[in-house]
């Protein structure tokens, strides 16, 4: 089957759009219309895209990329003529005036992204011209995709919160981010940090030292075994955040009742309220756009631990940012990459572009817009 790509201007209602989401467990990717919401169908493909010296390796991601693609397309174009069939149309039209085999536009979030990304932003979009035949490419880091997610084209900050802790803002001018370093430099309050200082308690009062909790003692016992082997365990590991995150459940589980997990509790809310003050556009920059002044949408597991660490961050944030909405993420980086792909087919992209974080190959737009900066640190008052 030949996909062909929409001509210069906005593409039909009809179009296909894929949105891919690649992170640390696997490749996921979402068909939909340039002008319908929500995916046709989505897949999985199980194995993470590998990284090497040279970074995100583009080859080993089409390789899984372009065959579920190429599976998603077919099925929808099955569909597409079984409908068409079932309502008498004549053979290839369609009634919403888009081509069935038409790929419009494709948005690829990943891990890793802004840094790792160059071979990426080098190879893919010629590729996905001479494999799909679409000319409508964007790369975007995964708190992007994140932030397309949550919060959609509007003002406003996310903070996605998993093993690790980022949190990204824009008055769709400029991009703000905050931490997002990992876990021996940042991450503060994300599940790799409330893990290690649930262990660091239980450690404490195994060793009766200050700050010691038993619960958590007892909890380290129950997951890990006795604590002096817990080294042995967690230094040779190399996934040693995410063993360290496996242990943050274990501290919301015991906040009620323990005065010292709830307070590790209170530590992360302070952090992550801090990382998205950092980051949100003040009202008067985002009462300009869409009324999306203040905005701080959560998203990602570690908001699944309920109000343990959602009651002290909402308490932060109503401190840090007076009057901010705070809300709950309305689509995962999935449903931001196809969102991404859908504005960028209708050339309606309003998210920031930026070499690293957002990045749309410039001979794809006439008049192009200026890539935005990227801010790391807090804006001045």
């Amino acid at each position: 089957m030949t996909y062909a790509v929409a001509p210069g201007g906005p593409a039909g209602p009809g179009a296909y759009v894929l949105g891919v989401d690649s992170g640390g467990s696997g490749l996921r990717v979402a068909l939909g219309r340039a002008g319908e919401p929500g995916p046709l169908a989505t897949t999985v493909c199980a194995e993470p895209v590998r990284t090497g010296p040279g970074g995100i390796d583009a080859g080993h991601l089409l390789d899984q990329l372009l065959p579920a693609a190429r599976e998603l397309l077919e099925r929808a174009s099955a569909a597409a003529s079984a409908e068409i069939r079932r309502d008498a149309r004549p053979s290839g039209s369609r009634a919403d005036g888009g081509s069935a085999h038409e790929v419009a536009a494709v948005a690829i979030g990943a891990a890793g992204m802004a840094t790792l990304g160059e071979r990426l932003r080098a190879e893919l979009p010629g590729a996905l011209a001479d494999a799909l035949g679409v000319r409508r490419v964007a790369l975007a880091a995964d708190a992007v995709t994140a932030y397309a997610g949550a919060v959609g084209q509007r003002p406003g900050a996310v903070v996605a919160g998993g093993t690790g802790m980022i949190a990204l803002g824009t008055d769709l001018k400029e991009w703000h981010r905050a931490d997002g370093w990992g876990h021996l430099l940042g991450d503060s309050g994300g599940g790799a940090w409330i893990g290690r200082a649930g262990l660091d308690a239980a450690m404490r009062a195994h060793d009766g030292r200050r700050g010691g909790s038993v619960a958590l003692l007892d909890r380290l016992t129950a997951v890990f075994g006795p604590a002096e082997a817990l080294p042995g365990l967690l230094y040779p590991r190399s996934d040693r955040p995410a063993v360290l995150a496996s242990f943050a459940p274990e501290v919301a589980a015991c906040a009620g009742a323990d005065p010292v997990a709830a307070g590790i509790l209170r530590q992360a809310a302070g952090h992550i309220a801090e990382a998205a003050a950092a980051v949100c556009p003040a009202p008067a920059e985002a009462d300009g756009e869409g009324g999306g002044a203040g905005e701080v949408a959560l998203t990602g597991g570690l908001f699944r631990m309920g109000e343990p660490l959602i009651a002290p961050l909402r308490e932060e944030l109503a401190r840090l940012l007076p009057g901010a909405r705070v809300t709950t993420a309305t689509g995962d980086p999935l449903t931001g990459a196809l969102r991404i792909a859908r504005a960028l087919a209708a050339g309606d992209l309003r998210l920031p572009y930026h070499p690293t974080m957002l990045f749309v190959p410039r001979e794809q737009e006439s008049g192009q817009r200026e890539e935005a900066a990227v801010r790391s640190e807090p804006r001045p008052e």
